[in-house]
């Protein structure tokens, strides 16, 4: 497809809107995760017509293009120990390969109003534990921090398995409560971890040409211009900051599932 035959295809209304999507969807996950709450639903709603595969493997390109940009961004601020991130990524990756074969065998909507409730019991504890991430609560050993840190992957890599949107936040919530980390550092490594999660899955969407590549360059790169600015403000602003945005996103996330639960 050369520029003129994308350009009448596609209108410029319709790819000014998907590169305002890929922008916010990028300043929002660079921060605290959650992009995938405003990319795909917009993506889904501008073309329906479009099969699934395609439109996860499009989303996928485009959100590695901006996770990366973030990843690095926080990597010159926040130092990291990347044997924890590989134990996290691998325990992650195999959850995630599992909840993927368990949709076949269960339907998504089943568990929804379980993770609605978990998300409100999130909201409701982050909310009135002020000091929530604002400083480093614990002093793990790295083996604790591994141990920890598989369970984290296991738990929200089935997660992102079997359902998805939000997989950053639940990564920065876990490692906040879990390991101790304050807000910033949490979400530098949820951004490396997304982008390890983010490549293996690909190899599956660009093997099966699962995938629109002008769409998703376009996208992507707005998605980058977004997480350079998003993780910019988290680095410059700090964990306050990231707190707000976080009860922000979980808020949207409690609104879009409990509209699904309740519609259904």
């Amino acid at each position: 497809m050369n520029i003129s035959q994308f350009f009448e295809e596609y209108s410029l209304l319709t790819l000014s809107l998907i590169s305002i999507a890929g922008f916010i969807a990028g300043f929002i996950d660079s921060i605290v995760g959650g992009g995938g709450l405003i990319q795909t639903p917009f993506f889904l709603i501008t073309f329906p017509d479009i099969a699934l595969p395609k439109v996860l493997g499009t989303n996928k390109i485009s959100a590695l293009m901006g996770t990366s940009v973030a990843a690095v961004k926080y990597s010159k601020k926040v130092t990291f120990d990347f044997r924890l991130l590989l134990v996290i990524a691998a325990s992650c990756f195999i959850a995630s390969f599992l909840g993927a074969k368990l949709v076949h065998y269960l339907e998504a909507k089943t568990l929804k109003p379980l993770v609605l409730v978990i998300l409100i019991v999130i909201a409701i504890y982050t909310f009135f534990k002020k000091n929530l991430g604002i400083h480093p609560t614990k002093e793990l050993s790295l083996t604790k921090q591994k141990v920890y840190g598989a369970l984290i992957g296991l738990v929200v890599g089935f997660y992102d398995g079997f359902f998805g949107p939000g997989t950053g936040s639940f990564f920065v919530l876990g490692f906040v409560v879990i390991l101790g980390f304050e807000f910033v550092k949490a979400s530098a490594y949820a951004k490396v971890v997304n982008c390890i999660t983010n490549i293996s899955a690909l190899f599956v969407f660009v093997s099966h040409g699962n995938f629109i590549l002008p769409i998703a360059l376009l996208m992507g790169g707005f998605n980058m211009l977004g997480s350079y600015i998003g993780s910019s403000l988290a680095l410059k602003n700090g964990n306050g900051f990231v707190r707000i945005i976080f009860l922000v996103i979980v808020s949207l996330m409690i609104l879009k599932y409990g509209y699904e639960v309740f519609q259904a």
